[in-house]
Parts: structure tokens; C-alpha cells; sequence
């Protein structure tokens, strides 16, 4: 449990798509100049997302990888379908993005309508490629982290065009100078989220560090009287080496 908590608040905060990665730019600034076309879009992407990775994950594990076809027999066991991956990746992302669009245009014509060419254009969104080939390159090991990994990603990029786009109008009312107006301060606005954004990197490790930190005290102070312990041994055993050399020496003299 703890490592699915892990994962999900990693991948929005963290790792989010456009302020660690800066994947999927350009739908998040071509799409975020008014908050409901931002949240339809974004959460076109978290759907996209939360189904394509676990189904690319199951390609992966049980047709791309290397001896992932040993379920077909031995025979298959040596064979290495990992070529594949960026067309059956693309494959998949293509299929699920045509079935949203079929659906965002039969349910809701206005947003399908303003969304425009960004709605099919998920397809080729590179957030949404990323977010299978970063499932991939850290082999995530189960179905359900697979699962958790696509939806938190869609929720950091959902997140991150929702509030550029809250940002984006309130803009309007300001005294912006003109050189910087439109996709300059747009650009600055999103480099400080980024920067906000990366500062929850020690959100998941410094309570690791601060434990560390106290467990080293303990057994340094475990350690100490130990040490000195020694030392007072070591100590009387040389005062009484020096006590019989002493006699030793008294007693041939004599």
C-alpha cells in the first residue's frame, strides 16, 4: 500500500510531465487559455493515460520483452520483441484517442468543438508515449502500480494545464509589459510552477533521512560506553604488566 501512496504523490508532484519532464508543451499552451477547455482536456488525458499504460504494460510483460512469449512454449522463450514497442505503444494510444474523441464529440459538441485539433492530437502528445515509456524504463512490476502510474501522471499534467490556464486569464487583467505579453509570461509562469513543483522532491525522503539520521545517534551512543569500557580494561592490564615487570626487576637486584 505504502508504495502505491509512494507512486501516486511521486508522479504528480515530483515527476509531473510538464514541470520535470516538460512533455505534452505544446497542447499545454496552445489549449490553456480558458479553464473549461482545460479541464476538458485534461481530463481527456487522464483517461487516455489510465488505460493505455496498463495495457502497454501487459505488451510489454507478456509479448515485447525479452522471453516474455515463454507462456506460447520453450520454444518461444529466447525470442525479443522489445523492437516493437514505439509502434504497439502508438498502436494502443491511437486506438483508445479515437474512442475518446467519438465520445467527447457524441456527449459534449461545445467542448469537442473548442478543444479542436488538440483532441485527436492527444495521440501524438508525447506525455501520453512518455508516460508507457517511463512505465517500461522503470519496470514498474505489477497491473495495479501500472495502473496507479497512468492515472497519477494524467493528474500531474491535468493539473499543471488547469492551473496555467487559471493563471492564463486572470493575466488579462494585468499590467503585463508588452514585450513578455502572451507566450513570454506564460513561459516564465511555467518555469516558477516548475521550480514550486520541484521543491516536493524531499516530500518522500527526508522522513528516510531523518530516521537514518537517529538511528546512526543511537548506535554511536550505544558504541561510546563500549569504547571506554576497553579502554579501561586495556588500562588496568597495562598498569599490571608494569607492576610485575617492577618486581621483576626488584627481584634480581636483590
Amino acid at each position: 500500500m505504502l508504495e502505491h501512496v509512494e507512486l501516486f504523490f511521486k508522479s504528480i508532484f515530483i515527476d509531473n510531465m510538464v514541470f520535470a519532464v516538460f512533455l505534452g508543451m505544446c497542447s499545454y499552451l496552445a489549449v490553456s487559455k480558458k479553464v473549461a477547455t482545460a479541464v476538458g482536456l485534461g481530463a481527456a488525458v487522464i483517461f487516455v493515460l489510465a488505460v493505455t499504460v496498463p495495457l502497454n504494460w501487459l505488451l510489454d510483460q507478456y509479448l515485447l520483452q525479452e522471453g516474455a512469449l515463454s507462456w506460447l512454449g520453450p520454444e518461444y522463450a529466447e525470442y525479443d520483441l522489445s523492437f516493437l514497442s514505439f509502434i504497439l505503444f502508438i498502436a494502443t494510444i491511437a486506438t483508445m484517442v479515437q474512442l475518446v474523441e467519438i465520445v467527447v464529440e457524441k456527449f459534449s459538441p461545445s467542448l469537442y468543438n473548442s478543444l479542436g485539433i488538440f483532441l485527436p492530437l492527444i495521440a501524438v502528445n508525447c506525455a501520453i508515449l512518455g508516460g508507457s515509456l517511463f512505465m517500461q524504463a522503470r519496470e514498474i512490476p505489477n497491473l495495479a502500480l501500472a495502473f496507479n502510474y497512468g492515472v497519477s501522471s494524467g493528474i500531474g499534467w491535468f493539473l499543471a494545464i488547469l492551473a496555467i490556464a487559471a493563471i492564463r486569464e486572470k493575466i488579462r487583467y494585468s499590467n503585463v509589459p508588452a514585450p513578455l505579453r502572451g507566450l513570454g509570461i506564460t513561459f516564465i509562469i511555467t518555469g516558477l510552477m516548475g521550480i514550486g513543483f520541484q521543491s516536493f522532491g524531499g516530500m518522500l525522503t527526508g522522513g528516510d533521512e531523518g530516521v537514518g539520521e537517529v538511528e546512526e545517534t543511537v548506535q554511536t551512543e550505544q558504541k561510546a560506553p563500549e569504547a571506554e569500557l576497553t579502554k579501561t580494561e586495556n588500562d588496568a592490564e597495562t598498569a599490571e604488566q608494569d607492576a610485575v615487570s617492577y618486581n621483576d626487576v626488584t627481584i634480581n637486584k636483590q
